[in-house]
């Protein structure tokens, strides 16, 4: 009688070393599959929200009026609106506090938008990690799951007296199985990984850029204005 020999049946009459490889690769797919949809839609939705801020920033509001609507939306906002609420809250403070040097007022806004920005970038590559892991470990740990499989296969056929292709077939097809799913594991996870860090440089680069114009703004209203006065638009 043919064997059976699919991918099912294959697994199941496996090694249990074999089995517990394939449920550890397919827990690391499931979860890495998840993290990939997570970060589609994340990265969607800062792109959506630096856009809106964007055009509502050059659209000539007034500073400190865009800086009121961003500190009552900072938690449901982008990363540009909180970068630009917090350099706006230490240029603001600064100000309070009578200090009226103009380097001193700008360095403040920078490292507070500095500090955001970083925080910004920490959540933005959340799981990225665990995706490059997935990426990188996923193969060598299919690789075990088949070495164990036809080391086990032909320990039992050192029993048989004669050894055709039909005895040798099935054990090496369900080791070979743990490589196939190691590596449906893995190539997700290597090209997504590799997309979203893409992805996190623009936005990286778009946030920074942000930052330079918006100092560059404060920076003329400061050469522009009476020490008294606060900064008050573009």
């Amino acid at each position: 009688m043919p064997q059976d020999l699919s991918i099912v049946q294959l697994l199941l009459h496996a090694s249990w070393v074999v089995q517990a490889v394939v449920v550890l690769l397919v827990l690391m797919s499931v979860i890495s599959w998840a993290a990939i949809f997570r970060k589609v839609f994340a990265i969607k939705r800062v792109k959506a929200h630096d856009d809106d801020f964007e055009r509502e920033f050059w659209s000539g509001t007034n500073l400190n009026d865009l800086y009121v609507a961003a500190a009552q939306s900072a938690r449901h906002g982008g990363p540009m609106e909180r970068i630009f609420a917090s350099g706006m809250r230490e240029f603001n403070k600064l100000r309070e506090r009578r200090i009226n040097d103009s380097g001193t007022l700008l360095d403040g806004a920078r490292r507070a938008m500095r500090a955001s920005l970083q925080r910004e970038l920490d959540t933005l590559e959340s799981n990225l990690s665990f995706l490059g892991t997935v990426g990188s470990v996923a193969p060598y740990v299919g690789l075990f799951g088949t070495v164990w499989g036809i080391m086990h296969a032909f320990t039992g056929l050192a029993a048989l007296a004669q050894v055709t292709l039909a005895t040798v077939a099935p054990g090496i097809a369900e080791a070979l199985v743990a490589t196939a799913i190691g590596l449906f594991a893995a190539i997700p996870a290597v090209v997504a990984y590799n997309r979203f860090t893409h992805d996190v440089d623009r936005v990286a680069i778009r946030l920074e850029t942000f930052m330079e114009e918006f100092s560059n703004i404060l920076q003329r209203n400061l050469g522009h204005q009476p020490a008294s006065a606060s900064a008050s638009g573009h």
